[in-house]
């Protein structure tokens, strides 16, 4: 049985792997006290695009530099999308280990690929083998593959000459009783050392690596604090403990726990890494863990909102929109904007009221729908707002394709008419919102610039306020009032990025003036909508 930490490695994806010599060192004495009896320094890579830290090319020289405990084995992951094409593999390969295991202080090597890249891979083994260096193969997203495709990766690899296998639960979906019977088919094929490294969406991390143990697994890994991408990893010292209790010698925990409050517990509350109810529901349903991570980066990103792309996605199993979509969400829009649908038809010389999402609405009901009763103004509600009365809202305004893609059940269910760049829109949006009355009005993003055509516009962002104040622009309405919003509490970015919008219209052609009805953090010009009403 080995026991293998992989932190340098997996937890660099949070500081760009940038580690310094003096937390490795401390790291490395507590991994040979906790019992581990390999370590993962990092990855060995030729890319070498925008600053990542020494343990992104764990170099020969590096690793020289320090202090690694006698008897610890040492190892490096290469990921296989470098190895795919065999008329360059063996370039990159020279170029990756100039130097034979008998001359380098990396033991083994761990190749990490997709399944559909490992018959691309598996010849870069015999390379690596022959040079000398102990190999693993590590498959990746094996959960949603047949029994039959299992066994036919176990049958390939066996054809090489390959020290250990290794399978894992990428998407952290596995439980102990279905980690069981993956390594059944695996063992039905491959008879030589198996390995696993789980993710703990579920909270099973630890007991799908036990369980695997019960099965005949040989190698495990762990991270400390299980540091790693999203939800994490299996923790190391829990698992030194469960182990150590295995092989009846006991952990000499002390260095390592020093180590976590040294270090890895202010990295953790800096970088937020580890299992919660959103990881949780990813795994549930399938749904790969970094469409997770990119919306809870997005402070953008409400509860509401990540529990309804979710839900969304849960259908697809995470397929419905690609993660490009999500990534790119915010600067979506590109080519030249598309509409059929101008907002002069109904804006011209009115008096036009925009609802935004803050809690200003709520607070101010009642003389909002007071005023509105009074006054008449065209009402528009951004997204799905519904603090007021919905007969008094004439229509609606959403651009953010992910928000869009999360709220279409529910503004399907909302009756009035949706304006939206639906042209331009991603196609599994659109069907989305096949039976809902949309009004077409084009859109781009521009850094830095505002336009206001007929039946489109260009806005710096695709934020749906930017949207929104061009919309009532080209619909050359008399004066755009706003209420609701209230912006962030405390030192929130998106104060500052909300207040740019409102900076830069003000500074464009725009002849319109928005003014706060209601509380607002934002530059605009306020007023009082209690001095608006008899």
């Amino acid at each position: 049985m080995i026991f293998l930490d992989c932190t340098l490695r997996d937890g660099g994806y949070y500081n760009s792997w940038d580690f310094c010599p003096e937390l490795i060192n401390q790291y490395l004495e507590a991994m040979q006290a906790a019992g581990v009896d390999a370590v993962e320094l990092g990855f060995r890579t030729l890319r070498n695009k925008g600053f990542r830290g020494p343990c992104a090319f764990t170099t020969d020289g590096f690793i020289r530099s320090l202090k690694v405990p006698s008897g610890l084995t040492v190892g490096v992951m290469v990921n296989g999308s470098e190895l795919v094409g065999i008329s360059y593999q063996q370039e990159s390969l020279e170029r990756l280990f100039p130097n034979a295991s008998a001359d380098s202080p990396v033991d083994f090597v761990r190749l990490a690929c997709h399944c559909h890249e490992v018959e691309s891979v598996l010849p870069a083994v015999t390379w690596l083998k022959e040079r000398g260096y102990k190999v693993c193969l590590n498959l990746m997203q094996v959960s949603d593959r047949t029994e039959e495709e299992i066994k036919d990766l176990a049958r390939r690899a066996k054809g090489y000459p390959l020290d250990v296998l290794y399978f894992a639960d990428s998407m952290g979906s596995m439980s102990p009783e279905q980690t069981a019977e993956i390594i059944q088919w695996i063992r039905s094929e491959w008879q030589g050392a198996l390995g696993i490294h789980t993710h703990d969406n579920l909270g099973l991390a630890l007991a799908n690596t036990l369980r695997a143990l019960d099965e005949g697994v040989n190698w495990v890994d762990s991270t400390v604090a299980g540091m790693g991408r999203g939800p994490g990893n299996a923790r190391t010292e829990e698992l030194a403990l469960e182990l150590a209790q295995r092989r009846d010698d006991p952990a000499k925990l002390v260095p390592l726990l020093v180590l976590l409050r040294q270090h890895f517990k202010g990295l953790q509350a800096h970088y937020g890494w580890g299992t919660n109810v959103y990881y949780y529901l990813a795994g549930k349903y399938g749904i790969h863990p970094t469409y997770i991570q990119e919306m809870l980066s997005d402070s953008r990103y409400t509860e509401e909102d990540i529990l309804a792309v979710i839900d969304h996605l849960r259908e697809g199993g995470g397929t419905k929109f690609n993660l490009n979509t999500l990534v790119a969400a915010r600067h979506f829009y590109r080519g030249e904007p598309q509409g059929n649908w101008s907002p002069r038809e109904c804006m011209a010389g009115r008096d036009v009221l925009l609802l935004g999402t803050g809690p200003g609405v709520a607070s101010h009901r009642e003389v909002l729908e007071k005023y509105i009763c009074e006054k008449q103004p065209l009402v528009l509600a951004l997204n799905t707002q519904s603090a007021i009365n919905a007969s008094l809202i004439n229509l609606r305004v959403a651009c953010h394709p992910v928000r869009l893609l999360a709220d279409c059940e529910e503004h399907k269910l909302l009756p009035q008419s949706l304006i939206t760049p639906y042209s331009m829109l991603p196609n599994d949006v659109r069907e989305s919102l096949a039976d809902k009355e949309v009004l077409d009005f084009g859109m781009n993003v521009e850094v830095g610039t505002f336009k206001f055509s007929r039946t489109y516009c260009i806005v710096p962002t695709s934020l749906v306020m930017a949207y929104a104040f061009a919309i009532a622009e080209a619909g050359e309405c008399r004066t755009l009032y706003l209420a609701g919003f209230d912006g962030y509490p405390g030192e929130d970015s998106r104060n500052t990025e909300m207040n740019l919008v409102v900076k830069q219209f003000a500074s464009s052609v725009a002849k319109l003036t928005p003014i706060a009805i209601t509380p607002s953090r934002y530059d605009v010009t306020k007023t009082s909508v209690y001095g608006m009403v008899a």
